[in-house]
């Protein structure tokens, strides 16, 4: 007969078929997870063991994300460091009225000690080339060192001769080149002023800006630096409009290569006075040779 007892009748028999009972599946799911009973839920596990279990398996989660992570800090040390040292905020002004824009400049120009850095691609009208005269004339008094560097196009404009040679006069050193990739001033190698594209159509605003910092006035006076020693030095009157539209025509053909009949065919003149003609120019320029005036013309801006 089986042994029992009376005050413990479930005594040699079998457990209960499943220790969980009633409990919902999602938390048996959880209880689980969490080996806090087998996975048939007949057997209920030592709280002790389940949470060891738990912690042993998160330190082989964090062991493998710190593998993952090393490993990533190590690509990282392989690429170049582009971070600077230190930072510098940046200060700028943006204008699209150049009224206002030249009102600012005759302040930063007055403040202006040492050095002035400009290029030229063109040149405002007669007008407002003469009001700026004055301001930059009392620049050059206070000893400040200006240097112009100016596209042969804005050297041949209205009012150009007239502002350079006052220049000239005043100490300022004035070079001329084709063309020029920027239209700015380089205030003692601090501030800059540049447009922000290409001179505004009639109708449209001008975009410019003031930009305070030394470090990106540095690098706009190496851009400057650069185009300043391939470019050649303006004379007075060399690109002035003492050259009449003909002359210059002839200049260019010279500069270009052109033959005497094709030149004269241009011009509707006879070649022998095509040849007084270029006589008359190579002399005015100082060459050696046909040739040589068109070239020197090129760089003294009479010329595209």
């Amino acid at each position: 007969m089986p042994d029992t007892h009376p005050h413990d009748p479930g005594r040699g028999q079998a457990g209960p078929a499943d220790a969980l009972g009633g409990v919902p599946e999602d938390v048996r799911r959880w209880l689980v997870e969490r080996r806090l009973v087998d996975g048939g839920g007949r057997r209920v596990g030592a709280p002790e063991r389940a949470l060891h279990e738990l912690v042993a398996e998160q330190r082989r989660q964090l062991d493998a994300l710190h593998r993952g992570l090393d490993a990533f800090g190590d690509v990282l040390r392989l690429l170049p460091d582009l971070r600077r040292s230190g930072r510098e905020t940046l200060e700028a002004e943006f204008y699209d009225d150049r009224v206002r824009l030249r009102q600012r400049m005759e302040d930063l120009d007055a403040l202006c000690r040492d050095e002035l850095l400009a290029m030229r691609a063109t040149f405002p009208a007669p007008e407002v080339l003469e009001a700026g005269l004055a301001d930059d004339l009392r620049a050059l008094e206070r000893g400040v060192a200006m240097l112009l560097l100016v596209s042969a196009r804005a050297a041949r404009s209205t009012g150009a001769a007239r502002y350079l040679a006052a220049l000239l006069d005043h100490g300022a050193q004035i070079r001329v080149a084709t063309t020029v990739p920027l239209h700015l001033n380089v205030v003692d190698r601090a501030v800059t002023v540049m447009a922000l594209g290409p001179a505004p159509l009639r109708g449209e605003r001008a975009e410019d800006v003031i930009l305070h910092s030394a470090r990106l006035a540095d690098c706009f006076a190496r851009v400057f630096d650069h185009h300043w020693s391939t470019a050649r030095p303006y004379e007075d009157g060399a690109a002035s409009d003492d050259w009449s539209p003909r002359e210059r025509e002839v200049l260019a053909l010279l500069a270009a290569g052109a033959k005497d009949e094709a030149v004269a065919r241009r011009l509707g003149c006879s070649e022998r006075t095509l040849r007084r003609l270029i006589a008359g120019l190579v002399a005015r320029l100082g060459a050696d040779s046909r040739f040589a005036a068109g070239v020197r013309a090129a760089q003294l801006g009479l010329v595209d």
